[in-house]
């Protein structure tokens, strides 16, 4: 076995796994988790940061 087997056999490799990755990422069985997390920035403030937050609004007052 010389290098440019062991060459195109690390590049079969890493073709499949992009392919495996771009399916699973394309796949309609992730998207509504994907639109979910693609929602996360713009979720309400949990309760622990409103607290927070109430409380140096009072401190500066």
């Amino acid at each position: 076995m010389d290098i440019g087997t062991l060459r195109g056999i690390g590049t079969v490799l890493v073709v499949v796994a992009f392919t495996c990755v771009c399916l699973w990422a394309y796949s309609s069985r992730r998207k509504a988790s994907f639109d979910e997390a693609a929602n996360l920035p713009f979720a309400d403030q949990t309760e622990a940061e409103k607290r927070e937050e109430q409380a140096s609004r009072s401190k500066s007052e």
